[in-house]
């Protein structure tokens, strides 16, 4: 039994130790948030903070990972969707399909924990997942809306 800290709830799980990291969070927590979309840490789908940094979670394995480790998930991020960046996401209505956009919150909640003001060039070096749907001009703007949120607490 392996012992993780995951949205600040320590459990128990039982899988092999080379199990990555996305499908202990699926199929054995239930945090069905974090997509699966590539498997080889490419399209960032399945991101999620890992020790306060964004990590690709198909490319952790189980038997790498110990209780002392945090893993936020998007479901962890804020309670009501009332992260700066969840809250920008729906004002600038970014997503179209939707599936890769728990990822690129992470990603860019993760941007902003290290860069509350970025620049365009930052969020463009940044932000790597892959939207199909292209959204990546809405996305830019939601995390500059999300940085005026973060300071400010509202938009303005």
């Amino acid at each position: 039994m392996a012992k993780l800290n995951i949205n600040g709830t320590v459990r128990e799980v039982s899988a092999e130790a080379d199990t990555p990291l996305l499908w202990v969070l699926r199929e054995h927590v239930g945090l069905t948030g974090t997509k699966y979309g590539c498997g080889i840490a490419q399209c960032g789908a399945c991101s999620v903070h890992f020790n306060g940094e964004v990590q690709r979670s198909c490319q952790i394995p189980l038997g790498q990972i110990t209780e002392a480790d945090k893993i936020v998930t998007i479901e962890g991020l804020s309670e009501g969707r009332s992260h700066p960046v969840q809250r920008a996401w729906a004002a600038v209505d970014v997503p179209q399909c939707g599936y890769c956009q728990s990822g690129q919150i992470m990603a860019a909640a993760a941007l902003l924990a290290q860069n509350p003001k970025p620049a365009d060039h930052d969020i463009d070096a940044a932000m790597t997942n892959i939207c199909r749907c292209g959204t990546y001009q809405r996305i830019r703007e939601a995390v500059h809306m999300a940085a005026d949120i973060g300071t400010t607490g509202k938009r303005g």
